[in-house]
């Protein structure tokens, strides 16, 4: 378990490629993230805003995390910011 706020880079060439790594991998970021801590989810620029991601975790997720989408970052990307609630 991460017991630590954190930041998980999804941009490399096969989440540009496989756009369903990055619901799988986001998922597992969530699971290894302590309660009261958060994940970054940095997306490719090539994907746009992640809207469809977030619309997914939260009707996986539901009450037990806040996801909150940041901004843009310098690098392309886009932030995703996903707060673990509750197990």
């Amino acid at each position: 378990m991460k017991k630590v706020s954190w930041s998980l880079d999804l941009e490399d060439e096969e989440y540009v490629r496989d756009k369903s790594k990055i619901m799988r991998d986001a998922r597992w970021a969530i699971e290894i993230t302590s309660p009261g801590r958060h994940v970054n989810l940095v997306t490719p620029a090539s994907h746009g805003e992640p809207m469809e991601l977030i619309h997914q975790l939260t009707e996986e997720y539901g009450d037990k995390i806040e996801v909150e989408f940041v901004d843009q970052c310098g690098c392309g990307g886009y932030v995703t910011k996903v707060t673990i609630l509750k197990k």
